[in-house]
Protein backbone atom coordinates (compact mmCIF):
# COMPACT_ATOMS: atom_id res chain seq x y z
CA UNK A 1 0.00 0.00 0.00
CA UNK A 2 1.14 3.55 -0.73
CA UNK A 3 -0.98 5.07 2.03
CA UNK A 4 -0.47 4.88 5.77
CA UNK A 5 -2.70 2.22 7.33
CA UNK A 6 -4.75 3.92 10.05
CA UNK A 7 -7.38 2.59 12.44
CA UNK A 8 -10.37 4.68 13.47
CA UNK A 9 -13.55 4.85 15.54
CA UNK A 10 -16.53 7.15 15.03
CA UNK A 11 -18.30 8.57 18.09
CA UNK A 12 -21.66 10.30 18.42
CA UNK A 13 -24.92 10.25 16.53
CA UNK A 14 -25.88 13.64 15.07
CA UNK A 15 -22.73 15.61 15.96
CA UNK A 16 -20.06 13.05 15.22
CA UNK A 17 -16.31 13.01 15.46
CA UNK A 18 -13.80 10.45 14.21
CA UNK A 19 -10.92 9.28 16.39
CA UNK A 20 -7.92 8.08 14.37
CA UNK A 21 -5.41 5.71 15.96
CA UNK A 22 -1.85 6.24 14.77
CA UNK A 23 1.03 3.80 15.19
CA UNK A 24 4.51 5.33 15.59
CA UNK A 25 5.45 7.44 12.53
CA UNK A 26 1.97 7.16 11.00
CA UNK A 27 0.38 10.36 9.68
CA UNK A 28 -3.13 11.58 8.94
CA UNK A 29 -3.92 14.64 6.79
CA UNK A 30 -6.89 16.90 7.54
CA UNK A 31 -8.53 20.13 6.52
CA UNK A 32 -7.46 23.15 8.55
CA UNK A 33 -9.84 23.78 11.45
CA UNK A 34 -11.20 20.24 11.75
CA UNK A 35 -9.05 19.19 14.75
CA UNK A 36 -10.93 18.36 17.95
CA UNK A 37 -8.19 16.91 20.20
CA UNK A 38 -4.92 14.96 20.06
CA UNK A 39 -2.46 13.15 22.32
CA UNK A 40 0.67 14.90 23.52
CA UNK A 41 3.27 13.16 21.31
CA UNK A 42 1.47 13.92 18.05
CA UNK A 43 3.21 16.58 15.97
CA UNK A 44 0.99 18.97 14.00
CA UNK A 45 2.43 20.58 10.87
CA UNK A 46 1.01 22.79 8.15
CA UNK A 47 1.92 21.68 4.64
CA UNK A 48 1.53 23.04 1.13
CA UNK A 49 -1.02 20.93 -0.77
CA UNK A 50 -2.15 17.49 0.39
CA UNK A 51 1.21 15.86 1.12
CA UNK A 52 0.51 12.89 -1.13
CA UNK A 53 3.84 13.25 -2.89
CA UNK A 54 2.28 13.39 -6.35
CA UNK A 55 3.14 17.04 -6.73
CA UNK A 56 6.83 16.53 -5.87
CA UNK A 57 8.16 17.75 -9.21
CA UNK A 58 9.87 20.80 -7.77
CA UNK A 59 8.33 24.09 -6.78
CA UNK A 60 6.08 24.26 -9.86
CA UNK A 61 4.64 20.83 -9.13
CA UNK A 62 3.83 21.81 -5.56
CA UNK A 63 2.24 25.05 -6.74
CA UNK A 64 0.07 23.15 -9.22
CA UNK A 65 -1.06 20.69 -6.56
CA UNK A 66 -1.93 23.43 -4.08
CA UNK A 67 -3.50 25.55 -6.80
CA UNK A 68 -5.98 22.79 -7.54
CA UNK A 69 -7.20 23.03 -3.96
CA UNK A 70 -7.54 26.79 -4.29
CA UNK A 71 -9.80 26.31 -7.33
CA UNK A 72 -12.18 24.17 -5.27
CA UNK A 73 -12.49 26.97 -2.71
CA UNK A 74 -10.31 25.26 -0.11
CA UNK A 75 -7.17 26.57 1.55
CA UNK A 76 -3.77 26.22 -0.10
CA UNK A 77 -2.59 24.49 3.05
CA UNK A 78 -3.51 21.31 4.89
CA UNK A 79 -2.49 20.01 8.30
CA UNK A 80 -0.67 16.75 9.04
CA UNK A 81 -0.71 14.93 12.37
CA UNK A 82 2.18 12.50 12.95
CA UNK A 83 2.69 10.15 15.88
CA UNK A 84 6.23 10.76 17.13
CA UNK A 85 5.76 8.69 20.28
CA UNK A 86 6.61 5.06 20.97
CA UNK A 87 3.07 3.69 21.31
CA UNK A 88 -0.34 4.07 19.74
CA UNK A 89 -1.72 7.62 19.90
CA UNK A 90 -5.01 9.23 18.95
CA UNK A 91 -6.15 12.35 17.13
CA UNK A 92 -9.79 13.32 16.66
CA UNK A 93 -11.57 15.39 14.01
CA UNK A 94 -15.07 16.83 14.44
CA UNK A 95 -17.84 17.27 11.91
CA UNK A 96 -18.48 20.96 11.10
CA UNK A 97 -22.30 20.73 11.47
CA UNK A 98 -24.95 18.08 12.31
CA UNK A 99 -24.69 15.03 10.12
CA UNK A 100 -22.70 11.87 9.56
CA UNK A 101 -19.03 11.10 8.97
CA UNK A 102 -18.54 8.58 6.17
CA UNK A 103 -15.46 6.31 6.31
CA UNK A 104 -14.32 5.35 2.82
CA UNK A 105 -11.75 2.63 2.16
CA UNK A 106 -10.48 3.70 -1.25
CA UNK A 107 -8.85 0.31 -1.85
CA UNK A 108 -12.36 -1.20 -1.92
CA UNK A 109 -13.87 1.59 -4.04
CA UNK A 110 -11.70 1.46 -7.13
CA UNK A 111 -9.07 3.81 -5.71
CA UNK A 112 -11.06 6.96 -6.43
CA UNK A 113 -14.08 8.80 -5.01
CA UNK A 114 -15.65 12.01 -6.33
CA UNK A 115 -17.22 14.22 -3.65
CA UNK A 116 -18.50 17.70 -2.93
CA UNK A 117 -15.75 20.27 -2.67
CA UNK A 118 -16.44 20.88 1.04
CA UNK A 119 -17.16 17.28 2.11
CA UNK A 120 -13.58 16.13 2.77
CA UNK A 121 -12.62 15.91 6.45
CA UNK A 122 -9.43 13.83 6.80
CA UNK A 123 -7.48 10.97 5.25
CA UNK A 124 -4.46 8.75 5.70
CA UNK A 125 -1.26 10.32 4.42
CA UNK A 126 -0.76 9.40 0.79
CA UNK A 127 -4.36 9.97 -0.29
CA UNK A 128 -4.37 12.58 -3.05
CA UNK A 129 -6.94 15.38 -2.70
CA UNK A 130 -7.46 16.93 -6.13
CA UNK A 131 -10.12 18.29 -8.44
CA UNK A 132 -12.50 16.54 -10.83
CA UNK A 133 -13.62 18.39 -13.94
CA UNK A 134 -17.01 17.36 -15.22
CA UNK A 135 -17.02 16.44 -18.88
CA UNK A 136 -20.11 18.44 -19.77
CA UNK A 137 -20.24 22.21 -19.48
CA UNK A 138 -23.87 22.13 -18.42
CA UNK A 139 -22.85 20.30 -15.28
CA UNK A 140 -20.39 23.03 -14.43
CA UNK A 141 -22.48 26.09 -15.14
CA UNK A 142 -25.76 24.89 -13.64
CA UNK A 143 -24.85 22.19 -11.12
CA UNK A 144 -25.47 23.29 -7.56
CA UNK A 145 -21.97 22.19 -6.58
CA UNK A 146 -20.22 23.95 -9.45
CA UNK A 147 -18.09 22.85 -12.36
CA UNK A 148 -15.40 21.39 -10.14
CA UNK A 149 -15.76 18.64 -7.56
CA UNK A 150 -13.09 17.07 -5.38
CA UNK A 151 -11.56 13.69 -6.05
CA UNK A 152 -9.87 11.48 -3.47
CA UNK A 153 -7.41 8.99 -4.92
CA UNK A 154 -5.29 6.32 -3.28
CA UNK A 155 -5.64 3.01 -1.45
CA UNK A 156 -6.11 4.22 2.13
CA UNK A 157 -8.87 5.49 4.39
CA UNK A 158 -10.60 8.82 3.81
CA UNK A 159 -13.37 10.51 5.78
CA UNK A 160 -16.03 12.81 4.33
CA UNK A 161 -18.93 14.55 6.03
CA UNK A 162 -22.62 14.64 5.08
CA UNK A 163 -25.34 16.85 6.55
CA UNK A 164 -28.45 15.43 8.21
CA UNK A 165 -29.19 11.78 7.51
CA UNK A 166 -26.96 9.80 5.17
CA UNK A 167 -28.32 7.39 2.54
CA UNK A 168 -26.08 5.07 0.55
CA UNK A 169 -27.57 3.86 -2.73
CA UNK A 170 -26.06 1.24 -5.02
CA UNK A 171 -27.02 1.66 -8.65
CA UNK A 172 -27.14 -1.26 -11.04
CA UNK A 173 -25.91 -0.94 -14.62
CA UNK A 174 -28.19 1.49 -16.45
CA UNK A 175 -30.15 2.40 -13.30
CA UNK A 176 -30.79 6.14 -12.98
CA UNK A 177 -31.51 8.30 -9.95
CA UNK A 178 -32.25 12.03 -9.91
CA UNK A 179 -30.97 14.00 -6.92
CA UNK A 180 -31.13 17.61 -5.79
CA UNK A 181 -27.67 18.93 -6.64
CA UNK A 182 -26.98 19.99 -3.05
CA UNK A 183 -27.86 16.56 -1.66
CA UNK A 184 -25.17 14.72 -3.59
CA UNK A 185 -22.25 13.98 -1.23
CA UNK A 186 -20.05 11.50 -3.07
CA UNK A 187 -20.02 8.84 -5.76
CA UNK A 188 -17.72 6.20 -7.16
CA UNK A 189 -15.78 7.16 -10.27
CA UNK A 190 -17.72 4.88 -12.63
CA UNK A 191 -20.98 6.79 -12.09
CA UNK A 192 -22.12 8.81 -15.14
CA UNK A 193 -23.05 12.25 -13.75
CA UNK A 194 -24.98 14.97 -15.54
CA UNK A 195 -27.27 17.95 -14.85
CA UNK A 196 -30.82 18.24 -16.15
CA UNK A 197 -33.19 21.18 -16.03
CA UNK A 198 -36.53 20.79 -14.29
CA UNK A 199 -39.23 20.37 -16.92
CA UNK A 200 -42.15 22.78 -16.91
CA UNK A 201 -41.86 26.51 -16.28
CA UNK A 202 -44.41 26.48 -13.45
CA UNK A 203 -42.61 23.66 -11.65
CA UNK A 204 -39.31 25.45 -12.04
CA UNK A 205 -40.59 28.81 -10.82
CA UNK A 206 -43.05 27.81 -8.11
CA UNK A 207 -42.06 24.29 -7.09
CA UNK A 208 -39.79 25.48 -4.31
CA UNK A 209 -36.89 23.38 -5.56
CA UNK A 210 -33.90 24.31 -7.67
CA UNK A 211 -34.04 24.73 -11.42
CA UNK A 212 -31.68 21.79 -11.93
CA UNK A 213 -31.11 18.33 -10.53
CA UNK A 214 -28.32 15.80 -10.85
CA UNK A 215 -28.88 12.68 -12.92
CA UNK A 216 -26.69 9.75 -11.95
CA UNK A 217 -26.49 6.55 -13.98
CA UNK A 218 -25.04 3.29 -12.66
CA UNK A 219 -23.30 1.06 -12.08
CA UNK A 220 -21.76 2.43 -8.91
CA UNK A 221 -22.44 3.71 -5.41
CA UNK A 222 -23.84 7.13 -4.44
CA UNK A 223 -23.88 8.78 -1.00
CA UNK A 224 -26.77 11.23 -0.47
CA UNK A 225 -27.36 13.72 2.37
CA UNK A 226 -30.75 14.90 3.60
CA UNK A 227 -29.60 18.34 4.79
CA UNK A 228 -27.05 20.24 2.69
CA UNK A 229 -25.37 23.01 4.66
CA UNK A 230 -26.55 25.61 2.11
CA UNK A 231 -30.18 24.62 2.81
CA UNK A 232 -29.63 24.75 6.58
CA UNK A 233 -27.97 28.16 6.37
CA UNK A 234 -30.72 29.63 4.19
CA UNK A 235 -33.44 28.47 6.62
CA UNK A 236 -31.58 29.90 9.62
CA UNK A 237 -31.04 33.20 7.83
CA UNK A 238 -34.69 33.38 6.73
CA UNK A 239 -35.92 32.73 10.29
CA UNK A 240 -33.63 35.29 11.92
CA UNK A 241 -35.35 38.63 12.74
CA UNK A 242 -34.24 41.27 10.28
CA UNK A 243 -34.11 44.59 12.14
CA UNK A 244 -36.38 45.69 14.96
CA UNK A 245 -36.56 42.19 16.41
CA UNK A 246 -34.95 43.30 19.64
CA UNK A 247 -37.69 45.88 20.35
CA UNK A 248 -40.30 43.10 20.22
CA UNK A 249 -38.38 41.00 22.68
CA UNK A 250 -37.02 38.74 19.95
CA UNK A 251 -33.34 38.53 20.74
CA UNK A 252 -32.29 37.02 17.43
CA UNK A 253 -28.88 37.83 16.06
CA UNK A 254 -29.08 41.47 17.06
CA UNK A 255 -30.19 40.59 20.59
CA UNK A 256 -27.35 38.16 21.00
CA UNK A 257 -24.98 40.86 19.82
CA UNK A 258 -26.33 43.21 22.50
CA UNK A 259 -26.03 40.56 25.23
CA UNK A 260 -22.39 40.06 24.36
CA UNK A 261 -21.75 43.75 24.82
CA UNK A 262 -21.78 44.80 21.20
CA UNK A 263 -24.28 47.61 21.76
CA UNK A 264 -23.51 50.03 24.55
Amino acid sequence: MNNHEIDYEIFGDDMQFVQVELDPSETVVAEAGSLMMMDDTIRMETIFGDGSGQGSGGLMGKLMGAGKRLITGESLFMTTFTNEGSGKKHVSFAAPYPGKIIPLDLSELGGKIICQKDAFLAAAKGVSVGIEFQRKLGTGFFGGEGFIMQKLEGDGMAFVHAGGTLYQKKLQAGEVVKIDTGCLVAMTSNIDYNIEMVKGIKTALFGGEGLFFATLRGPGTVWIQSLPFSRLASRVFAAAPQGGGESRGEGGIGGLFNILGGDR
